[in-house]
């Protein structure tokens, strides 16, 4: 009987084991490469690289640069307008725990440990050893870095609603009470490049009070996807979630910071169309018909942001800095000005190599930006 019992209760602590969490959590150090306060958080979604570490992943940029995401999806999200530029792509080996060449790992492609921003969760591994033994234990499939990509790509439209409907139902809502309650109300979320750089700078300079990650978490959230997105003043340039850039097909209303506008008029119609960066508006202006229903166009105004003021501007009065260190959501970009004095200060903050007016920018300018 004593026998029976011990074996029972063996079993059951197996079991109990068996049933524990698995950990996204690094166990010592985690390995962050971005630079600045925002490093902590994820530049697409702001999540905490520390509580998502073990999905991170992250790339190296020409001219020093460098972003890591929580995970491969949000990874998917940025590379479309990063991937001339890239020069490494990392991802956390989850035994190890230090990044790889994220093209060499083996993946276990749905697991029964849990995904980040996606239900199909996607863990890396430097030997594929690593990566049956944690199969054993947790399922999946071991699968190369291009079909997880392919995974995450296929599952992005599904993934997307799964979280903008948590967020509308739990995140939105507590931050806005957070943020009516105890945030500082000057704050202005068109004032970043990206919600990690919100989200370090509301808790570097306690604009909120103490925030506990998650309440950061909201708030951030709530000010990056609604105030932010919802900003409606005759002086921004307005954009809706549907519009996307034709040129790269992203969604411009992510990146409000960098939008531009072209209006046009054809078959007799008034019209117009975003983009998410004056380099692509640039492309589309040079030849309109390569990007759609847009041959015979009659251009009528370009509207760009200014980067300082993030108003809408006449981009034919605009000036230009070529060749700076601040990038934009498709990389390299020519980042606007409403005056040379402003123009000229940011060129020698950001090691800008040249201002140029609009009549100064060619095609051929425009792409070898991509380069």
């Amino acid at each position: 009987m004593r026998f029976l019992l011990v074996i029972i209760m063996l079993f059951s602590i197996t079991l109990v084991s068996d049933a524990e969490p698995f950990s996204k959590k690094p166990t010592g150090k985690p390995e962050l490469i971005q630079s600045g306060p925002e490093k902590m958080w994820c530049p697409v979604c702001g999540m905490s690289l520390k509580m998502f570490y073990k999905t991170s992943h992250a790339v190296k940029l020409s001219g020093d640069k460098n972003k890591q995401y929580c995970s491969i999806r949000c990874l998917v999200q940025d590379y479309q307008g990063l991937k001339n530029i890239v020069k490494e792509l990392l991802v956390v080996d989850v035994t190890s725990e230090k990044l790889i060449d994220a093209r060499k790992a083996y993946y276990v492609l749905g697991s029964k440990a849990p995904g980040t921003m996606t239900k199909v969760s996607k863990f890396a591994f430097a030997s594929k050893e690593d990566a049956k033994a944690f199969q054993a234990k947790m399922g999946g499939k071991i699968v190369s870095f291009t079909e997880a990509i392919s995974s995450a790509t296929d599952s992005m439209k599904k993934d997307v609603a799964m979280t903008d409907m948590k967020r509308a139902k739990m995140m939105y809502p507590k931050g806005k009470k957070i943020f009516s309650t105890a945030c500082d109300k000057s704050i202005d979320p068109l004032q970043y490049n990206l919600i990690n750089e919100l989200k370090a700078d509301i808790s570097k300079t306690s604009k909120c009070g103490k925030l506990k990650e998650k309440e950061l978490q909201a708030v951030a959230l709530y000010l990056w996807d609604k105030v932010r997105v919802n900003t409606n003043s005759e002086k921004f340039l307005h954009v809706e979630k549907h519009e996307k850039c034709p040129v790269c097909g992203m969604f411009v209303y992510k990146y409000p910071k960098w939008a531009a506008e072209i209006t046009y008029s054809q078959t007799g119609a008034t019209k117009s169309v975003k983009f998410d960066g004056v380099k692509d508006m640039f492309k589309f202006y040079f030849t309109p018909e390569k990007w759609g229903e847009y041959k015979d166009i009659k251009i009528t105004s370009i509207r760009v942001t200014d980067y300082y003021s993030n108003k809408a501007i006449e981009a034919i009065k605009a000036f230009y800095v070529l060749g700076s260190d601040v990038y934009g959501p498709m990389g390299k970009e020519l980042i606007p000005f409403e005056n040379m004095k402003y123009a000229e200060t940011f060129m020698s903050d950001h090691n800008g190599q040249k201002i140029l007016k609009f009549s100064d920018i060619t095609k051929e300018l425009t792409y070898k930006l991509d380069e």
